[in-house]
């Protein structure tokens, strides 16, 4: 981003008299991390809800919603919100469709849909845990081709939900897209309406979220925030959105940070659903040996790495990141919104929870246990397609067909401008591994040119690299 675009700042005071204020030093913290984040990361914008005693203390949005023409954000504009929107079908629209006797969480699928592989074993309830073994369709974290088409939620589950599952039920925890897009056709079928109208008129409309849409059903206006992608640390462009009901059930909602601080506020203050309801929204899901998965129906549920308890949830949508964390024992929320593709959300998300918690910085925890060792294959594929970026020809036999048409002529060419003058890659190593839409996702940690390197990969069975994504700090 242009230096002035980052020193383009508006802040805007919060004057509605039923905000609970931050005192002036904290709010002069918390704009000082959000603009301190948008100038180191060169993203677009940020725009931060915050949640202190059952109100919304203080709401503030930086920088640009669209860079041409120049549109300033503001903390009335809306962002999508991408799988915080399983919050809303996991966590309340379900249960509240069990209260009302149209379904229950342990239904089997095979009771609405036989057709789906393994349907008589796996429960509604499973779905929402992400325990149930089904393939993620949407794993990557770029638009592939088929993706910036059209689909519907029939076709999703067609192709995806019928295909072998990736581990027995209640074997595994693996994050998957497709469970939500299953229960929310389940949601349908059992009470007859559509997943917009039961959301809205049990939940957003209840709420007074007044700014919540179903970005299916309401298009995206010259108003509203452009998403933003950068290869590498090229210049941010515009991102391909997803086609129509890509997101459906798994994250098709678009709201401003205080609305969904007033979502956070209806589960703080235990609002929205009955007492038992609220308990199983927040029941760890354990696999069958006993092991926890920290993810609850919708949300995971944890500790921050000093002690507090945490409900948070993250999504990410073609351009856009949002995080969402819920502190019940402080009667806290924190919400983060972004239309970048990069670390924005995430550092502003971890600077204003120490300030608002008041605790002392502290190192990043040390993960429970190390992440399996890289493969010299994994670490010698990665090496190699870096450097061939750097030099502005990658082998395409390296990577499949749609990594390829995500490296078009533009990527190559801001990979090769931003990472050539960087030199070597040095200190490459593994940081994490997962399987996920039957692919392996690995992260990499690396050093060049005297910055940070962050590298996240999916490598599929046939040894193919299905994404390779840059992050230079």
């Amino acid at each position: 981003m242009a230096r002035s675009l980052v020193s383009f700042i508006l802040i805007l005071a919060c004057a509605a008299p039923a905000m609970a204020q931050l005192t002036p030093d904290t709010v002069r913290q918390v704009d000082a991390i959000a603009n301190q984040v948008l100038a180191e990361s060169g993203e677009a914008s940020v725009s931060l809800a915050i949640v202190r005693d059952g109100k919304v203390a203080y709401a503030q949005a930086y920088g640009l919603a669209r860079l041409e023409p120049r549109l300033p954000a503001t903390p009335q504009m809306r962002y999508k919100i991408g799988s915080n929107s399983k919050e809303f079908l996991g966590a309340a629209m379900l249960l509240l469709l069990a209260e009302e006797g149209k379904l229950s969480l342990d239904d089997k699928v095979a009771r609405y849909f036989p057709q789906l592989t393994q349907a008589q074993d796996i429960s509604l309830r499973q779905l929402l845990s992400h325990t149930a073994g089904y393939s993620d369709y949407y794993p990557l974290d770029y638009i592939a081709p088929f993706m910036a088409a059209s689909t519907t939620p029939q076709a999703i589950m067609a192709k995806w939900g019928q295909q072998p599952l990736n581990f027995t039920p209640d074997q595994r925890w693996e994050y998957s897209n497709t469970n939500y897009v299953i229960a929310g056709q389940i949601a349908e079928k059992a009470s007859g309406q559509s997943l917009t109208h039961i959301i809205s008129s049990r939940i957003t409309d209840k709420l007074g979220m007044r700014s919540a849409i179903d970005i299916n059903a309401t298009p995206w206006s010259a108003n509203d925030p452009v998403g933003y992608q950068r290869y590498a640390s090229g210049p941010l462009r515009p991102a391909i959105p997803e086609g129509r009901n890509w997101a459906y059930a798994a994250g098709q909602l678009a709201m401003s940070a205080s609305d969904l601080a007033l979502w956070d506020i209806a589960l703080l203050q235990g609002k929205l659903l009955k007492p038992t309801s609220q308990s199983q929204l927040l029941a760890e899901a354990r696999l069958s040996n006993g092991d926890g998965t920290h993810y609850a129906l919708g949300l995971m549920v944890d500790r921050s790495p000093e002690g507090h308890a945490r409900w948070h949830h993250s999504g990410g949508m073609s351009g856009f990141i949002s995080v969402n964390r819920m502190y019940p024992e402080d009667g806290m929320a924190l919400v983060v919104l972004t239309n970048g593709p990069g670390q924005a959300a995430g550092k502003t998300t971890e600077q204003l929870e120490k300030l608002l918690l008041a605790l002392p910085k502290a190192e990043a925890p040390v993960p429970a246990t190390a992440p399996a060792a890289a493969s010299a294959a994994s670490l010698a594929a990665v090496r190699k397609l870096f450097a061939q970026l750097q030099a502005g020809h990658p082998d395409r036999k390296l990577i499949s067909a749609d990594l390829n048409s995500y490296f078009n002529e533009t990527a190559v060419a801001d990979f090769a401008a931003s990472l050539q003058p960087l030199g070597e890659l040095t200190e490459l190593a593994e940081s994490y591994s997962e399987e996920r839409g039957g692919m392996t996702a690995r992260g990499y940690s690396a050093s060049a040119g005297g910055k940070q390197v962050r590298i996240s990969t999916y490598f599929r069975p046939d040894g193919l690299l299905d994404q390779f994504l840059v992050n230079i700090r």
